[in-house]
């Protein structure tokens, strides 16, 4: 006999355990699928364990400057790679558990192997048959195993893995993932990063202030593709000075594998060829959703450039099969996929006022250094949309507490509807801005005016107050600059 529930979902990671927890705090019986690691990519292997390599690379960038704030260190100050690497895999085990322990709690039953969707409302769990990326985490004690179960709602929540382009394959040893670039076993001395997305650019921080040779190769033509070009310029020119080696408008064309290093042949705008030899190399092309070997073709789910097609409650083209997350498409970020969850399981319990995920909303952070945040229409498809709009800008030079704590490189832009005067956009770069971003999303979500945000008293001294600044700035206001 199918052992039945309300609710089945497919995968642990932020979506999958989210919409876990919701479901059981709304009184439906709910199981989670788990084949890898409870806490899926993010905390494992992602979001939290890459901010434990940046905090120590942040805390190593502090000592090596001690003499700017008074500070004598005595000794020589240098990263011990395999402790730095331990921290981080502590943390993500510490997460792992942490997941554990609320499926406990919310009576969560975990099911552990490999699903595939046999028929509506049906899957059948069975033996792990696709190799696993990393080693397998800890199975969690009085799991369930393999079986048919049945489910008035299935939620597909398998995230997404690495893009490999044709030719420039990861191989675990010269070329890396995420994976392999968040455990180096030795610091290379050199490094090519591909790709100058979150992840990308993100890693190519981490590894430049440890003092590896860092380049970066961009096919577009900003870094941080997706951010507003004039927060992506500042960002690079921080970059520049670090000492990063950045190439905008190439391509790496082609890759030869040395004894311990890979020479890669980056193509330029102008059809010349570049050959940069590097110790390792990091793909950073993307990510691509977790589709295959679910049994979606069989059912007719309608799927997209690799991602399952959902309307803005996580509903698929087949009643009762839903979807959320990166295996749902972007932006691939945890946050959202959280959100997502907390939308599909109120949907599904029938809760009034649920409202369909607004993608403008969203906010995205890039824990780099300087660090980059942002939500909201840039500057460039603001006025691609048409709009009339009011711009202002704030620089973090004249901030009070910026210059205090010696982070005075960075800026807010804040964008307006020029006739409305509803914030339609915000965009930062400097410290601890992924920080600062959710102040613009709620004021976002709140439909504020620049009149609100003006009559909001911002706590001196801080960095916030360049918030307030920005929209003073646009318009005509601006007191400190």
């Amino acid at each position: 006999m199918a052992q039945n529930y309300d609710v089945i979902i497919i995968g642990s990671g932020p979506g999958g355990y989210i919409a876990a927890i919701r479901a059981a705090q709304l009184g439906l019986k709910v199981a989670v699928v788990e084949r890898e690691h409870l806490a899926g990519i993010c905390s494992n292997w992602g979001c939290i364990p890459t901010k434990a390599l940046l905090r120590s690379a942040d805390v190593l960038h502090s000592a090596q400057h001690a003499k700017n704030y008074g500070l004598t260190l005595e000794g020589t100050i240098s990263p011990d790679i395999k402790a730095i690497v331990a921290r981080s895999r502590g943390i993500a085990e510490r997460m792992n558990g942490g997941v554990g322990f609320l499926f406990k709690k919310n009576k969560v039953d975990i099911i552990w192997g490999e699903a595939k969707l046999t028929k509506p409302g049906e899957i059948v769990v069975g033996p792990i048959t696709k190799p696993i990326v990393q080693p397998q985490g800890p199975i969690p004690k009085n799991t369930l195993g393999e079986g048919t179960y049945t489910a008035k709602h299935i939620i597909v929540a398998t995230g997404a893995r690495p893009r490999a382009l044709p030719g420039i394959e990861p191989d675990g040893n010269l070329i890396w993932t995420y994976f392999e670039a968040m455990k180096p076993e030795r610091m290379p001395k050199s490094l090519l990063v591909m790709g100058s997305g979150a992840i990308g650019i993100e890693f190519a921080s981490f590894y430049r202030t440890m003092g590896v040779d860092v380049t970066v190769v961009e096919v577009l033509g900003q870094v941080m593709p997706v951010e507003d070009a004039e927060i992506s310029a500042f960002a690079k020119k921080q970059f520049d000075k670090q000492g990063m080696k950045i190439l905008l408008e190439a391509k790496v064309s082609k890759v030869e594998k040395g004894a311990d290093s890979i020479t890669a042949h980056v193509e330029k705008k102008d059809g010349t060829i570049e050959k940069i030899t590097a110790d390792r190399m990091i793909s950073a092309v993307g990510v691509v959703g977790n589709i295959e070997n679910l049994g979606l073709e069989a059912l007719g789910v309608k799927t997209d450039r690799g991602c399952i097609v959902i309307d803005g409650y996580g509903k698929t083209n087949i009643p009762g099969l839903y979807a959320i997350g990166d295996v749902a498409g972007p932006p691939m970020l945890a946050h959202k996929a959280e959100h997502e969850a907390v939308i599909c399981i109120e949907k599904i319990a029938g809760l009034p006022n649920v409202h369909p995920m607004d993608k403008l909303k969203i906010p995205g952070c890039t824990y780099c250094n300087p660090q980059v945040a942002s939500v909201g229409l840039t500057e460039a498809r603001a006025k691609a949309e048409g709009r009339e709009i009011r711009v202002g800008r704030f620089p973090f030079v004249a901030n009070g507490k910026a210059i205090a704590l010696g982070e005075d490189q960075g800026m807010v832009k804040t964008i307006f509807d020029k006739k409305t005067g509803e914030l339609i956009g915000a965009h930062l770069v400097g410290a601890e801005v992924t920080e600062l971003i959710q102040g613009f999303v709620v004021a976002m979500n709140l439909e504020t005016t620049e009149e609100d945000l003006m009559h909001t008293i911002f706590p001196h001294p801080t960095i916030s107050e360049t918030m307030k600044e920005s929209v003073l700035d646009a318009y005509g206001r601006a007191l400190n600059a």
